[in-house]
């Protein structure tokens, strides 16, 4: 399989993901240097679910972001187009009681209208090829006055380290895939972070969709970023 292009065509970045499936987790850890631990952390404090809401968790992979919703008591889906992340989540936390895992395409999600209190999507948001149609999506299956929280990479406001973000990602992580069993991944992390909007972009984004009462603080002085926003309905 050649490298994921920036069209994001969805077979293409699915094969990409199964490849990784079974070190997805660990790769995160130690291409963030644990970050990605405390960025969960507070995507979970951010959507603040309550015991027997419902709990759409989008672009969830191995379900490791998810279970933190479970164990707060709420019936949690976590859904991936990922086959072989399902398959490695299955197998891993699978056990989880309140947890299911599910397959779908963030642009056809296999929900009702309305069918949960509150939804997320952390690092995949930009792995979709149309971001207003999947926000849309999103929207649809969440009911009127839920919340939405997107975690996502982002660009810090600060010119020198946004300088020094961008020379990690031209060259740092290329490194990387030099090394790498799984190159493919590190090259696409790199375009497909360049190429994303900033934290105000992607505001106006999700008010473009349809999402109201729409704000986001930075993580890791911005190289991450959470967005919130509620259904008007």
């Amino acid at each position: 399989m050649t490298r994921a292009s920036l069209d994001k065509r969805p077979s293409d970045v699915a094969a990409m993901f199964d490849r990784t499936a079974e070190r997805y987790d660990l790769l995160n850890s130690l291409m963030t240097g644990g970050r990605d631990r405390r960025w969960r952390r507070e995507v979970v404090r951010a959507l603040d679910v309550a015991p027997g809401e419902t709990v759409l968790d989008l672009a969830a992979g191995t379900g490791t972001s998810a279970v933190p919703f479970a164990a707060a008591g709420a019936r949690t889906v976590a859904c991936d187009f990922s086959l072989g992340m399902l398959r490695v989540g299955t197998r891993r936390n699978g056990g989880t009681e309140g947890l299911r895992f599910v397959a779908g395409d963030a642009l056809r999600l296999p929900f009702a209208d309305g069918a949960f209190d509150a939804t997320t999507i952390s690092f995949g948001l930009r792995n979709v090829a149309d971001t207003v149609a999947a926000l849309r999506e999103l929207r649809r299956v969440t009911r009127p006055g839920g919340r939405l929280v997107v975690c996502e990479v982002s660009h810090p406001p600060n010119a020198l380290l946004r300088f020094g973000h961008r020379l990690h990602l031209r060259f740092g992580l290329p490194m990387l895939a030099r090394v790498s069993s799984n190159p493919d991944s590190y090259r696409y992390l790199a375009e497909s972070t360049l190429a994303w909007p900033d934290q105000a972009a992607l505001a106006r984004l999700l008010q473009e969709a349809g999402w109201a009462s729409v704000r986001w603080r930075n993580l890791t002085f911005g190289v991450v970023a959470l967005h919130r926003a509620v259904n008007p309905g």
